[in-house]
């Protein structure tokens, strides 16, 4: 994904991530994908954006709420 992309994108931190800035997993939704990015390596200083399709988002979010 093109950084000018990922920096347009919308991005909520995780509700379970530190509140001290530490462990933070973001996520912008789009209509067709969902981003994931960790916010200690964001893709302006060399870190991935892990971009998913809303069915394999949904199927990773029904196995994780079993965990």
């Amino acid at each position: 994904m093109n950084v000018d992309v990922a920096s347009e994108l919308v991005w909520f931190k995780s509700s379970y991530s530190s509140g001290e800035g530490g462990e933070c997993v973001e996520i912008a939704t789009c209509p067709t994908t969902i981003h994931v990015r960790d916010s200690k390596h964001l893709p302006e200083r060399g870190g991935a954006t892990l971009t998913l399709a809303p069915a394999s988002w949904d199927a990773f979010l029904g196995f994780a709420v079993q965990r």
